[in-house]
């Protein structure tokens, strides 16, 4: 029996609208690489027959099986010998082998990269920050002649200001492997983050960092190789550059936010919460106000982690049956999200799951914004009671007609 009677529950009717944002890209992605690796001197860095690490992350990164191939050639182009580890802190599962099917699954294979792929999660421990805390570095990276950092910069969901993800993060966590991330997260991501990097900068063989900066439409719209002592100041130029590029939704307050997936690919919390409110994250005063979030499905990228949910106020059945809760829970545990992974009510089906949290709101006067997900804001549809601030918006246009909010035979939104 449905929880509300959907035959009273009236819908408002909703209108495409399209964001306009940042389109630059490079489309050439292995030249931009080669101007990199020569602009950054890696033939000095790199000498023939050594045994080079490129790191791999744990994030949805576009376009990052070429990004890393071409990496990858240009180290073998110097006669060396790259082979990719990956860097992810605790994720997979915190094993070798789910970390290594993570990597697999963003195209990253041995076959398509022609290195091989070396996933452990041995540690060494490379000293200790002033605050106490212990530093580690992914033991086959540590032990090879040099290590190319490898990874996107962009906001992150916890950290704020000047520090996001990017290079230094993945020094100071993600070669860490679950040791490292775990002892990171107990004593403070926020204020520990920088000296742990600075700690491997210092006693691992960094070569250089390959940084990532993507664009609105999570396209690589920048790659810029650095040398290692330049690595914690280009992150800092580059956060702010990708925080331009941040897509967002443009009304405030929203009564429903439809979310149809969450995931790991899409952010770190799997919700992001600069989109959200960082409140929904970490707490404290919130930025915006959004009454009600209803988020439909997990993606498959995720491998069933799906932490963030508890940022949600109401999900479907659909979505917790995906729930891998070990990985989850690792995951939760490790960045001391907990409250991230509390289940919020559960729904049979999306419309069941758009009916409750519509059922408080007129359909004239609700607020109501619908997105595919939190990284891709370029078009949305919103309830008819947001056209008049929409058409006051000079990077908004309104895309098509008012159309009713229609469920397919199983009461899936379509």
């Amino acid at each position: 029996m449905p929880y509300v009677d959907l035959a009273t529950i009236r819908l408002p009717r909703l209108v495409p609208v399209r964001q306009i944002f940042e389109a630059g890209r490079i489309s050439d992605i292995r030249g931009t690489v080669h101007a990199e690796f020569e602009k950054v001197g890696a033939g000095v860095r790199i000498k023939p027959r050594q045994r080079i690490a490129i790191t791999a992350g744990s994030r949805g990164i576009a376009r990052i099986a070429e990004i890393t191939r071409a990496v990858v050639d240009e180290v073998k182009g110097l006669g060396a010998q790259p082979f990719i580890v990956p860097a992810m802190g605790s994720h997979g599962g915190a094993t070798a082998e789910g970390q290594r099917e993570m990597v697999e699954s963003f195209g990253i294979t041995a076959e398509a990269m022609g290195c091989p792929i070396l996933s452990s999660m041995e540690a060494v421990a490379l000293g200790q920050t002033e605050s106490g805390y212990t530093v580690y570095c992914d033991r086959l990276a540590y032990e090879s002649d040099g290590i190319i950092v490898l990874n996107r910069v962009k906001p992150h969901s916890i950290l704020t200001g000047d520090q996001g993800s990017g290079l230094m993060k993945m020094l100071g966590i993600g070669l860490g492997k679950a040791v490292g991330a775990d002892a990171i997260h107990v004593k403070g991501v926020v204020e520990n983050l920088r000296p742990a990097a600075r700690l491997v900068l210092a006693n691992a063989p960094v070569a250089f960092g390959v940084a990532i900066v993507e664009n609105s439409f999570d396209e690589p719209f920048k790659i810029e190789a650095v040398p290692p002592a330049e690595i914690e100041a280009a992150d800092r130029r580059l956060l702010r550059e990708a925080r331009s590029y941040l897509p967002n939704i443009p009304y405030d307050p929203i009564d429903v936010l439809i979310v149809e997936w969450m995931g790991k690919n899409i952010s770190g919390a799997g919700i992001d919460p600069n989109v959200v409110g960082m409140h929904r994250r970490i707490g404290g005063a919130p930025e915006r106000e959004i009454r009600r979030i209803v988020v439909l499905d997990l993606t498959p990228e995720s491998h069933g982690n799906a932490i963030g949910v508890g940022m949600a106020d109401i999900i479907t059945e659909r979505l917790k049956d995906k729930i891998d809760y070990r990985a989850m829970y690792v995951n939760a545990l490790t960045s001391d999200f907990l409250w991230g992974i509390k289940i919020p009510i559960a729904l049979p089906t999306d419309q069941e799951a758009v009916a409750v949290a519509l059922k408080p709101f007129a359909p004239e006067t609700v607020r109501l914004v619908r997105i595919r997900d939190t990284a891709h804001l370029d078009t949305m549809w919103i309830s008819e009671a947001l056209l008049a601030e929409t058409g006051q918006n000079p990077r908004l246009e309104i895309a098509g007609e008012p159309s009713e909010m229609a469920f397919d035979r199983e009461g899936r939104l379509t």
